[in-house]
């Protein structure tokens, strides 16, 4: 039984996995690694089809969360809407790790922040490559939960998305 620190999860829960956004839990196992019976969630990203087992015991040091709610979805869209921050002029190496950062994080918050700041940046100058592939990565991580949180098509959510940044 989980301790009050560890959420529950059960087959078929969806969960985000940090940098590597939704999966579905499909299954606890327990198995003996090292001579220690240990339980894992199994669990399969959507995006991509990968399988982490994550031990039941680290849910909370590896991150693994609960899609967000309702209230949480209208919190990321107002920061994606949010025009009140500046852009700094430092090099794009150190922005890079910043927002590598806050993508391995985990908060829908924080990608949506570098979602922002890398679409609003797109307008002032030519992101890097690395910072066009984190754009993605970003906006991916965030289109696949904002979608299920509000149970609407992936395409919706990126059209919702694509608008707030064309003004």
């Amino acid at each position: 039984m989980p301790s009050k620190n560890q959420m529950a999860f059960k087959p078929g829960d969806k969960a985000v996995y940090p940098a590597h956004g939704v999966g579905e839990i499909k299954a606890v196992e327990t198995r003996e690694i090292s001579g220690n019976k240990q339980t894992f969630y199994i669990l399969r990203i959507l995006e991509n089809g990968m399988t982490i087992m994550v031990p039941t015991k680290n849910v909370k040091s590896v991150g693994l969360r609960e899609i967000i709610d309702e209230d949480q979805v209208d919190e990321v869209f107002a920061i994606l809407k949010d025009r009140e921050f500046s852009v700094d002029n430092q090099t794009w190496n150190r922005r890079y790790r910043e927002y590598m950062d806050k993508i391995k994080s985990g908060s829908v918050f924080e990608i949506a922040e570098v979602l922002r700041d890398l679409s609003l940046l797109k307008f002032e100058k030519e992101l890097s490559f690395g910072e066009r592939k984190m754009l993605d990565t970003a906006r991916s991580l965030l289109v696949k939960e904002l979608a299920i949180a509000q149970d609407e098509a992936e395409e919706e959510v990126f059209k919702e998305i694509q608008k707030i940044f064309k003004s």
